[in-house]
């Protein structure tokens, strides 16, 4: 089946376009993060710093100056292992901490920094959204506090 098509015989009004427009067609520009999606960045972010809290682990590495993404960006990353529960578990776990990462990153996230948040078995998904929202507030200025 086809999509209805414009009428082009003079009967649309001005400015009407077709009803089969697809609105996915725009940009999402809503506040989303860039995603890590290659390993290699999340091995690089594995080697650096490290700072767990009770609903989860959060890794961060500043990028170097010859890498060939934008210094501005903060991009982040999210994984749960098997441990965590099953894939309904970790996927619940996962957009808990895309919510939050959404949330948190842009105004406490520092440009030119990879985050990879690492969810937990049984905390991730039951702990209460503004208590994970200070677990990653705290986790960052920790990260980012010059060490001794």
């Amino acid at each position: 089946m086809t999509p209805p098509e414009t009428p082009t015989d003079g009967t649309a009004t001005n400015g009407t376009s077709s009803p089969a427009v697809s609105v996915c067609l725009v940009h999402k520009t809503d506040g989303a993060l860039p995603v890590l999606k290659k390993r290699s960045d999340f091995l690089a972010a594995s080697r650096a710093r490290k700072q767990g809290t009770k609903a989860m682990m959060i890794q961060a590495r500043k990028r170097r100056d010859d890498e060939a993404v934008d210094p501005s960006l903060v991009r982040v990353g999210f994984t749960c292992s098997k441990k965590v529960g099953n894939a309904v578990a970790r996927n619940r776990a996962k957009r808990r901490m895309r919510e939050v990462a959404r949330a948190i990153l842009p105004t406490f996230g520092q440009p030119g920094w990879d985050y990879v948040l690492i969810g937990r078995k049984n905390e991730t998904d039951a702990r209460d959204f503004k208590t994970l929202q200070g677990d990653l507030k705290w986790a960052l200025r920790k990260l980012h506090t010059p060490r001794k």
